[in-house]
């Protein structure tokens, strides 16, 4: 692999992150009037662009399991919508269908941009970034649901 190639998975990955925040704060946030949930549901996101921002190795397993996440959610959206699982429920609007596609298809990039490039990192290592990005991930996801920031 050339080093160009390995310089541009971080990129990459960052501006795929990028999309999903801009799709849920802006897209999904602006359009329910819930743009602090959004905001702190892609809390972790950033970490991802800012390590992209500075080409950082460790940029591909610190997103990862973001992606992961975010794809199985906006899966479970959809599921719910063909009326096959009701794991999620609610009513959704047309803008917030658009923004499932927007970062269902980022995550899935995320996922396919890091599975193109070998890893960097020891397995210890990128074991340790993973669980703890995704248990950040779920933190987050669960505080934005707070009445604290439902509110607001």
């Amino acid at each position: 692999m050339n080093s160009t190639a390995k310089r541009s998975e971080p990129i990459a990955i960052r501006l795929l992150s990028l999309i999903i925040i801009l799709a849920l704060v802006l897209g999904v946030g602006l359009a329910t009037g819930l743009v602090l949930r959004h905001i702190v549901q892609t809390g972790p996101l950033w970490i991802v662009v800012a390590l992209g921002a500075t080409r950082s190795r460790s940029t591909g397993w610190i997103g990862l399991p973001l992606f992961v996440f975010w794809l199985m959610l906006m899966v479970l959206i959809w599921l719910y919508l063909f009326g096959i699982v009701h794991v999620i429920s609610g009513q959704f609007m047309p803008i917030e269908v658009v923004m499932t596609i927007i970062v269902g298809v980022a995550s899935l990039g995320g996922i396919l941009m890091f599975a193109r490039f070998p890893s960097v990192l020891s397995a210890a290592k990128a074991g340790s970034f993973f669980v703890a990005m995704a248990l950040l991930q779920c933190a987050c996801f669960r505080i934005s649901f707070f009445p604290a920031v439902v509110r607001r």
